[in-house]
């Protein structure tokens, strides 16, 4: 039993430095979204942060700043789920070798 137990603890210390080590790659994965079709575009990374938002001007228009506010917000939002998306992905490869269904 306690050579089992050995294992099961050397397999939890590889997967939490596999975890560590995926954790600070994510911060330089690069995610793009945009919304109004291509009017703006939001860029973040891996860590949900975001790094640039991009507005074309033509969709600058005094009389009609909530439809501006919408975009920006549909735009962030996308880029936060494809941030959420792709750490689920990479921690559910790490977790996914142990059997363990662990959410992110």
């Amino acid at each position: 039993m306690a050579k089992g137990f050995g294992n099961m603890l050397r397999q939890a210390q590889e997967m939490q430095k596999k975890m560590a080590q995926i954790q600070a790659e994510l911060g330089t994965r690069i995610i793009e979204a945009s919304a109004g079709g291509g009017m703006v575009r939001v860029v973040a990374n891996g860590k949900q942060e975001i790094l640039s938002i991009t507005i074309d001007p033509e969709v600058v228009n005094r009389d009609d700043v909530e439809m501006l506010q919408d975009l920006v917000l549909a735009a962030v939002n996308e880029a936060v789920k494809k941030s959420q998306e792709l750490v689920t992905g990479e921690m559910g490869k790490v977790a996914g070798g142990l059997g363990l269904n662990l959410p992110f």
